[in-house]
């Protein structure tokens, strides 16, 4: 089952799932002008195959969303560490909390378009101040765009990531942080008894960039289940059936990249790039990896009120 998420100048609401849609009001036009984002989402949660119970959320343990304030355009993708499941805790709750904060902190105008750190730091710190303790890890991906000076700017902690694409190339990528194979940088909550032997990571330690962007140019946001599964040149055979910053095309395209990973990571014989990094780490391993997959798929296009 998919789950697709529309954020165009002609949607009045999400199509499915829970994050709150937001009209971008963005052309396809040129100029000196504002830019802004047309983004159009997919996501799958893991399925859990061979007569096992699939998971209820479209998205499993990974969250999303897409927000606007007057001076910038903001999206995240958050991976729930999916290891607190054996301990009782549902990891989908850390980081749909977290990118739920996320949104409600660029929507209130409590951040600076060129600290995304910023917003992943105060929205861990909120939940860091819960009353009622929320126990999990997740790693981020935030994407800012600046209206006025048409600069990118980014934070990523972990494996999930950005892709910038221009003219059918790959000019920016966010680096995937791990501190072994199989495990990246994370946010997380521990119970007071497992604090220290729980790994950690600080927002700080998130990889930040910033960048120009241009118009026309495509922004895919995804968690790791996209890229563990599909390797730049099959994403970029799928960008190149995007013609314009028309919503439809952008939606259709998102779920076209969605389900061909989803697809891949059901495949026994296909060497998936999770593969390929786990023998080139002195593992045996051959096919997809069944994950849980987010995407985010963007167009910078003018902004016009």
């Amino acid at each position: 089952m998919f789950s697709v998420l529309s954020y165009g100048r002609l949607v009045a609401r999400a199509v499915l799932g829970s994050l709150s849609q937001t009209d971008s009001r963005a052309g396809s036009g040129g100029g000196g002008g504002d830019y802004g984002l047309v983004t159009a989402g997919c996501g799958f949660g893991k399925d859990f195959r061979k007569g096992l119970l699939k998971k209820g959320a479209c998205y499993g343990d990974d969250a999303c969303f897409v927000a606007r304030h007057r001076s910038a355009d903001v999206l995240g993708v958050a991976d729930g560490v999916g290891g607190w499941r054996d301990y009782g805790v549902d990891p989908s709750q850390f980081s749909g909390t977290l990118m739920r904060t996320c949104e409600r902190l660029v929507k209130e105008g409590r951040f600076v378009p060129s600290n995304p750190i910023g917003i992943l730091t105060t929205s861990y710190c909120e939940l860091l101040q819960n009353k009622v303790p929320l126990l999990g890890s997740s790693t981020a991906c935030i994407v800012v765009l600046d209206r006025t000076s048409h600069r990118l700017h980014t934070a990523n902690l972990g494996d999930s990531g950005f892709l910038v694409v221009r003219g059918g190339e790959v000019v920016h990528r966010s680096d995937e942080q791990q501190h072994y194979f199989n495990t990246p940088f994370q946010l997380s909550i521990a119970p007071p008894e497992a604090e220290g032997v729980v790994l950690s990571d600080s927002p700080d330690a998130a990889d930040s960039t910033s960048f120009d962007v241009q118009l026309g140019d495509i922004i895919l946001t995804a968690t790791d289940g996209l890229f563990d599964n599909m390797p730049d040149y099959m994403i970029l055979q799928e960008l190149k059936k995007l013609k314009n910053s028309n919503y439809e095309s952008i939606q259709q395209t998102a779920r076209s990249i969605a389900e061909q990973a989803h697809e891949l990571a059901y495949d026994p014989n296909y060497m998936s790039p999770f593969a390929q990094f786990a023998c080139d780490n002195g593992l045996n391993v051959r096919g997809g990896k069944p994950d849980d997959i987010t995407v985010l798929l963007s167009i910078v296009a003018e902004y016009t009120d």
